[in-house]
């Protein structure tokens, strides 16, 4: 059994209600019992977190980074988070950032991502159902890497 992460980044946890025309009406809430579902599926475990401080997420990551892979949508930190950044490249797990709009037709400052260079890929503007295709990715590339059972 595999330990998958899902972190979500500040404002996340209005999934639902905020800017529903940009994000949907899905909440974070059902996201993660989808990301949960299909990794347990999978026979693996999927350990989600959401903060709106870059702290409480770097500390989150220290302390699960021994997991097998991360699925990571760091909100607005993708553009501005260079201590999270950090933190993703020193536990050194392989992960796929997520975002649920297309950040390349938003304003310019979002296509800057500080996350990208990093990442074993990216799903952008596919709204929530891009965590499912994440976890779906994150499951396939553990039995590819043979970390775990497939």
């Amino acid at each position: 059994m595999a330990q998958i992460l899902l972190l979500n980044g500040p404002n996340l946890n209005l999934l639902g209600e905020r800017e529903p025309e940009i994000y949907g009406r899905t909440t974070l809430k059902e996201i993660e019992a989808r990301v949960t579902a299909k990794a347990a599926g999978a026979g693996h475990r999927c350990d989600c977190f959401q903060s709106n401080h870059e702290g409480q997420l770097i500390d989150w990551l220290h302390e699960k980074r021994s997991a097998n892979f991360l699925l990571l949508n760091a909100g607005g930190l993708t553009h501005t988070g260079i201590a999270l950044r950090d933190a993703v490249a020193a536990i050194d797990t392989p992960f796929v950032e997520i975002h649920i709009s297309n950040i390349y037709r938003r304003e310019p400052f979002r296509a800057r991502s500080y996350f990208s260079d990093l990442a074993v890929g990216l799903i952008v503007g596919l709204g929530p159902q891009g965590y499912e295709f994440a976890a779906e990715f994150a499951i396939n590339h553990l039995a590819r890497a043979g970390e775990v059972a497939g």
